[in-house]
């Protein structure tokens, strides 16, 4: 590990061979704890190049516990995490309105590492048992339409590397590959990416894969459709920008998406957003990311497509969901 840390610090790239045995020695136990820092904290100076990123996946997924739930039609909604805006629960509280709306939502996340609260805080806090039990999983899918992959009891470099992520408490490499790593290989994706140079990567990634894809990217610096700047999406079908005014929404402040300062307040914005209480702007980005992640799977347009996620919430679908999923 000495020598590829001398290699990157003389600003060189990993072949993703390279990448793959870092990994591989992580998982091994051969990686020490600084090393590890040292790491991340060069992939924090540059974003990892495309052959490094498919080495470090397709170890991570190599590794990763199997699970076979590739004959649902699924979709995850995703986001890097890290670009420091502090929002609450965006992609978790979208996952939960596109399941109140009939889909199949199979949602990959972790604690928050780089913020105050990940999905995994809000649907522990809420109850919610993780499990890796195939059998389990498929029921919640059948009988709820919704299922959560804790991150480390699939992905066991993840659980590795939770305290140095903890310690360190900024975005680092893991949240670049955390998107790319749902082990029920829904497919159907939405990803968020908090930097255009990252999302373009994503995108050559993605282009050689047989998932069906949307990457977005808010231009501020989000890694969600936020209202509060124009899109740039990247998907199967290419490239598009969109602005706020195509959308038919008004620019939102920054300040109206903020999150609580710790898990016990993030619950509760979530709750109440869940419950149908709201505010217009909370409401209006949660939808509009459910519906671009409804478009993904059933083709229909955005119109038809908000009108199904605005539905799913005001009617309490969306609710009912996580509260079938509790009782289950």
């Amino acid at each position: 590990m000495k020598k590829i840390l001398n290699h990157l610090l003389l600003e060189k790239t990993l072949t993703k061979e390279e990448a793959k045995n870092i990994i591989y020695n992580l998982y091994k136990g051969k990686i020490k704890h600084s090393q590890v820092i040292a790491m991340v904290t060069i992939y924090n100076m540059r974003n990892p190049t495309i052959e490094e990123i498919i080495g470090f996946q397709h170890a991570l997924m190599e590794l990763c516990v199997p699970i076979d739930l590739t004959d649902f039609h699924s979709v995850d909604i995703v986001g890097t995490g890290g670009d420091g805006k502090n929002t609450f629960n965006i992609s978790t509280l979208a996952c939960f309105i596109v399941a109140g709306t009939g889909e199949k939502v199979i949602k990959h996340g972790n604690f928050g590492f780089s913020s105050s609260t990940g999905s995994s805080n809000i649907l522990n806090r809420l109850g919610y048992i993780f499990t890796s039990k195939e059998d389990k999983l498929r029921k919640q899918l059948d009988k709820v339409g919704f299922c959560y992959l804790h991150a480390p009891l699939f992905h066991p470099v993840l659980n590795i590397v939770s305290d140095t992520r903890k310690e360190l408490g900024i975005r680092t490499l893991f949240n670049i590959l955390g998107p790319l790593l749902n082990p029920g290989i829904p497919k159907n994706q939405l990803l968020g990416v908090n930097n255009l140079e990252l999302a373009r990567m994503y995108y050559y990634v993605y282009q050689n894969t047989n998932n069906n894809y949307a990457i977005i990217h808010s231009l501020d610096g989000y890694d969600e459709i936020t209202l509060t700047s124009d899109i740039k999406c990247y998907s199967t079908i290419g490239e598009k920008f969109y602005t706020i005014e195509e959308l038919g929404k008004r620019k939102i402040h920054p300040k109206e998406l903020k999150g609580g300062k710790n898990t016990e307040e993030n619950t509760q914005i979530f709750m109440n957003i869940l419950s149908g209480k709201g505010s217009e702007a909370q409401n209006e980005v949660v939808l509009t990311n459910a519906t671009f992640a409804l478009s993904l799977i059933n083709k229909d347009s955005l119109e038809t497509n908000y009108e199904k996620a605005k539905f799913s919430l005001k009617s309490g679908k969306a609710k009912n969901i996580l509260k079938k999923l509790l009782e289950l």
